[in-house]
């Protein structure tokens, strides 16, 4: 029952990007996880630039950084 959130700088997608997006994601957690369509679920959601650390980096990211399967390239 994998569930993904993307957390995102503001971007105007339309609505086939977003399903083409999840139809991506989803592909990859099926290869990799052995999960079937209907157990996935994908959500995105868009962060504005200036709330990105407060919000994702400080309370996401940085606790987590010693068990993140892909590390930021950046520090803040």
């Amino acid at each position: 029952m994998p569930h993904i959130t993307v957390k995102h700088f503001p971007r105007a997608l339309t609505e086939e990007q977003k399903q083409a997006l999840a139809a991506d994601l989803c592909d990859v957690l099926k290869k990799h996880f052995n999960s079937t369509e209907d157990s996935l679920s994908v959500a995105l959601t868009p962060v504005e630039a200036d709330r990105w650390k407060e919000d994702v980096y400080d309370k996401e990211i940085k606790p987590a950084l010693e068990t993140l399967a892909k590390k930021p390239g950046y520090a803040l």
